[in-house]
């Protein structure tokens, strides 16, 4: 049994839909980030780096979501397309969600939603980033079902976590603009692998207000924030 540290944000999400779509068991056990529980001693001797999704598979822990996903496809042999060069470009797609849509997406919530201090430069510095981003993805889906062609593969299962929060990182009326990418979102959504990630809501009970003390977890490099 795969015990699963996760809270509802995109990362943990699309791990949440690998083993899923993998059919493992699993166990998910909450990890409260604006309550610090990522902080505790328990949990960072698991992931050093204090944030989620981690995995523990018996004596294998794997944290970083990218990781996981690639860990998990390795164990079970699904959803890794056949081919050195296919291999070679989900690779680069999948790195491409790591470290493009996912922390410019992160830092353009941030400085849209929860900055206290407004910050016009940074605000535009990764609205811009996490568009661009975006833009290129949803060409990179304008001639192709999923993101390696028409297998779906775990660089769909990445988008996916990621994809269902545009409206937030980009505003209301993005997906008008990244038509590719909402059709994408719309075709794993259908999938009950994602529908059963979704049901994880019900699960547990995540703290909601961005209050002093969550503030104080969420952003502690800012001294105000408590």
């Amino acid at each position: 049994m795969i015990r699963f540290y996760y809270n509802l944000s995109p990362n943990p999400m699309k791990v949440a839909l690998c083993l899923e779509e993998m059919g493992l068991p699993y166990e998910p056990v909450p990890v409260d980030a604006r309550r610090g529980e990522q902080f505790e001693p328990a949990y960072t001797a698991l992931n050093p780096n204090g944030k989620v999704p981690t995995i523990a598979d018996g004596d294998v822990t794997v944290f970083d979501s990218n990781a996981i996903l690639l860990y998990l496809a390795g164990k079970t042999g699904r959803f890794l397309p056949e081919g050195e060069a296919v291999r070679s470009e989900m690779l680069s797609w999948l790195m491409f969600v790591a470290t493009g849509i996912g922390p410019f997406s992160g830092q353009c919530v941030h400085f849209r939603h929860f900055a206290q201090d407004g910050g016009a430069y940074a605000t535009e510095r990764y609205a811009f980033e996490a568009r661009r981003h975006w833009d290129i993805l949803d060409r990179r889906l304008a001639d192709r079902a999923y993101m390696l062609g028409e297998t779906y593969t775990i660089v769909d299962m990445a988008v996916w976590g990621w994809a269902r929060m545009v409206p937030f990182i980009l505003g209301e009326s993005a997906f008008a603009d990244l038509p590719n990418v909402k059709r994408h979102l719309d075709a794993v959504n259908a999938r009950p692998a994602a529908q059963a990630a979704e049901a994880l809501k019900g699960r547990h009970t995540f703290k909601a207000e961005m209050d002093a003390e969550a503030r104080s977890f969420m952003f502690r490099a800012v001294p105000s924030a408590a």
